[in-house]
């Protein structure tokens, strides 16, 4: 067989239909409920899910006068995938029969529960939930909710999803929403040289500087 010489052009995919999807599905999410953290009533199902605050932490009362209005700018988008999901071993009935959206949302209010300067009443939720052949969907849209929306704890504060790396593995540094939000057990016991408190601060002032409404 004779090798063709290298053209770029042939390699590039792009497909009008997909990126339409994509904006459907963002538009679907944009109008889903709005409930508390956690949600009030545990549900089955994996999907994308966003976090918006509305609270009084000093550091993110920009977050409060967005939202004030409607819930338009989150602070953290996230997904929930079934077990298997990243190796193809489940099946359609995992994504309808798995509870991992809700338990991840569970969490999530563990986590802001844990720590100081923030109080699980003044955050929301909303999301999606995609069953069967939709969960193929799950990667490309919280990709494109993050773009569109730069969620501070996404884009500029690292680590409030993190888990804890478990025994033997903590070596390594407390992340930037750590050392901001000091609480969580596991993340006391990092032993690695965390970044200064002070740069990530103006970090979060500048990134929310630049959060304006269309």
């Amino acid at each position: 067989m004779i090798r063709e010489p290298f053209n770029r052009a042939k390699h590039i995919y792009h497909n009008a239909a997909f990126a339409e999807l994509v904006k459907d599905a963002v538009r679907f999410f944009n109008g889903t409920p709005v409930h508390s953290l956690p949600p009030s009533e545990r549900f089955l199902g994996s999907g994308v899910y966003a976090l918006y605050y509305t609270g009084e932490n000093p550091l993110y009362t920009r977050y409060k006068a967005l939202n004030r209005l409607s819930y338009d700018f989150p602070i953290y988008v996230g997904k929930a995938v079934p077990k298997g999901w990243r190796q193809a071993r489940t099946s359609d009935a995992m994504t309808t029969q798995s509870t991992e959206l809700y338990s991840r949302l569970k969490e999530h209010s563990r986590s802001i529960l844990s720590v100081n300067g923030l109080s699980l009443e003044d955050f929301s939720c909303r999301f999606v939930l995609f069953e069967n052949e939709g969960s193929d969907m799950i990667g490309s849209i919280e990709a494109t909710l993050i773009k569109l929306n730069q969620p501070l704890w996404n884009s500029c504060v690292d680590g409030f999803g993190n888990h804890d790396p478990g025994k033997g593995r903590y070596e390594q540094a407390r992340s930037d929403w750590d050392v901001i939000h000091t609480g969580r057990v596991w993340a006391e016991r990092l032993n690695g040289v965390p970044n200064n408190k002070n740069k990530i601060l103006d970090k979060i002032e500048k990134h929310l500087k630049q959060l304006k409404k269309n």
